[in-house]
């Protein structure tokens, strides 16, 4: 089916991106006449780079935090906020907080098409007023680095398109530069499975001309890692068809898309050649830089040193802090014992992803101990502390002095190698069973899963049934812990089509008090309540666009 949707026509020149690296600078200088940017070789390398501006930062994705409290693993602290449109349910077509990212994704498809376009002759550019066999190894780079970018300019928009149909379902195809045509402002709305192919003829179509290994390469110009490479194609392919492979968009069960969903991931565990190291630093992995210089990751946005991360989510009674996301019990229990069970002491001998994750009571942090009780520094009677008797720790670095103005990086991973073990043993599971491994494949679902848990800790318990529907629990339980706060558990719940279930129970956090003799007490209790409608499977789309395309546009159903 395909209906008309309006799109609004975007700039021509993009915005400054904010970054570490420089490659990333995308400022253009808007006083240059059309005659001097037709014949500016450097401005081919700034739309060059244009079309990552509107990738997401997923630090400040909603109400300048984290996405976590838009799903059960977090309450945020604010009274108010955009959150809230969630977790009640009432996401209109007058009122939707992740809108800003339709456009956002559209500028970038657009700054894709418009570099596509302006290329065309690039290597004439590279030319103009050069001594070409003076300067051959610039020249040389130069020539690898447009043929590069072509590449990436096609294989982003690959990407925007999979983040627009996870949030919309079908959404429409633009291969042109809208403001060529004056009259292209409707363009008729294309079926999920229509992208979900265009997606997947995209990343195979130009994969090959993307660059291998920006490290090695001896034509790469340095700090270029956060550009999109042949590993991070694959990646959006793989999430991509283990999305189109989900209950959401796979009512039928169709085991052919899972089989894709599965070959898709295994091209990428083949490529990487890469094994999850046992017992890893799951809390360092996570910190500064590390994210830049792990073998695990695969795409990484990096932006300027800030504090901001800590400001939001240091709890209220750290000097400078506000609180900001605190996880949930839901999230909390998930976490496995791996050892006998305090009664003294809920939190001793867990999964240790729990407290690399978590700040949980009772815990030393930042220099003093977490006491919520009543009359503790951070009794939960106090305003603006923690609802649910939890901080965020992951993706926070330890002892800022947030009065002084200390700076640090963080770096927001997009895909890393966890991920897609995870995403192939879904698949697998799915499409064989958890211990097949056919023809072409090298490993069966459970090793896969194994993997990953055995990278958190060895003392974790193997995984023993061999039932499709228990391995099926184990695969989303394993998610929702080793994947915590990282845009994924929403988004994994509404394809599961488990989000009508889930986020319709109460959020639930702990009651701290303390006994005669200074022990900690905890009791489980319902912070809020929570709702979830059927018609929030799929965003709505701007009522702005409904009245741009004159009532050509159908909505998403039930809004």
């Amino acid at each position: 089916m395909k209906t008309k949707i309006s799109i609004a026509l975007l700039s021509t020149f993009f915005c400054l991106f904010t970054a570490c690296e420089g490659f990333l600078d995308t400022k253009i200088d808007t006083n240059m006449t059309p005659e001097a940017i037709i014949t500016n070789r450097g401005t081919l390398w700034n739309f060059a780079t244009a079309f990552y501006t509107p990738l997401t930062y997923g630090f400040t994705i909603l109400d300048n935090n984290l996405f976590a409290a838009a799903s059960d693993e977090a309450q945020q602290t604010a009274a108010t906020g955009g959150i809230y449109y969630f977790n009640k349910g009432i996401i209109n077509a007058d009122v939707n907080p992740l809108d800003y990212l339709y456009d956002n994704y559209y500028e970038g498809i657009r700054a894709a098409n418009f570099f596509l376009d302006y290329a065309k002759n690039g290597e004439d550019l590279l030319r103009l007023n050069r001594d070409t066999v003076r300067e051959e190894p610039n020249y040389k780079k130069d020539l690898h680095n447009l043929a590069w970018y072509r590449a990436e300019a096609q294989v982003v928009k690959a990407y925007y398109y999979s983040e627009l149909i996870k949030m919309y379902g079908g959404v429409p195809i633009v291969e042109t530069t809208l403001d060529k045509d004056p009259n292209a402002g409707n363009i008729s709305r294309s079926s999920y499975e229509e992208v979900v192919n265009y997606i997947v003829k995209l990343v195979d179509t130009y994969k090959d001309e993307l660059q291998k290994d920006w490290e090695t390469h001896p034509d790469a110009v340095a700090n270029q890692q956060g550009r999109i490479d042949y590993a991070t194609a694959l990646a959006i392919k793989a999430r991509t068809l283990l999305y189109a492979a989900s209950p959401l968009n796979n009512p039928d069960n169709d085991k052919s898309k899972w089989e894709k969903a599965a070959l898709a991931s295994h091209d990428l565990i083949l490529w990487k050649n890469y094994k999850m190291p046992e017992n890893k630093d799951y809390r360092n992995y996570f910190s500064g830089n590390n994210p830049v210089l792990s073998k695990e990751t695969i795409f990484v946005i990096r932006r300027a040193d800030d504090n901001q991360m800590e400001i939001r989510n240091y709890p209220i009674s750290t000097p400078g802090g506000n609180s900001g996301i605190t996880p949930s019990e839901n999230l909390v229990s998930a976490y496995e014992y791996i050892g006998p069970k305090d009664p003294d002491d809920p939190y001793s001998n867990r999964d240790p992803r729990l407290q690399a994750s978590i700040v949980v009571n009772g815990s030393h942090w930042n220099g003093r101990e977490i006491d919520q009780s009543p009359g503790g520094v951070d009794d939960m009677a106090k305003a603006n502390t923690s609802k649910t008797g939890y901080y965020l720790k992951k993706f926070l670095t330890d002892e800022m002095n947030l009065v002084q103005g200390a700076l640090t990086q963080h770096q927001w991973i997009v895909y890393r190698y966890a991920e897609v073990l995870l995403n192939y043993a879904e698949a697998m599971n799915e499409a064989y069973g958890p211990d097949a491994i056919p023809a072409g494949f090298t490993l069966s679902a459970r090793q896969a899963l194994t993997q990953v848990r055995r990278s958190a800790s060895t003392d974790l318990p193997p995984v023993l049934t061999t039932d499709v529907n228990e391995f099926r629990k184990a695969i989303k339980h394993e998610r929702q812990v080793e994947l915590a706060f990282e845009d994924h558990r929403y988004w994994d719940l509404v394809r599961w089509k488990d989000a009508i279930q889930t986020l319709n129970q109460p959020l639930k956090g702990v009651e701290i008090s303390k006994d005669s003799a200074g022990k900690y007490k905890y009791q489980i209790v319902d912070v809020t309540e929570r709702a979830f409608q059927e018609r929030n499977y799929y965003l709505p789309f701007a009522r702005r666009e409904i009245v741009n395309s004159k009532g050509a546009m159908t909505q998403n159903p039930g809004y």
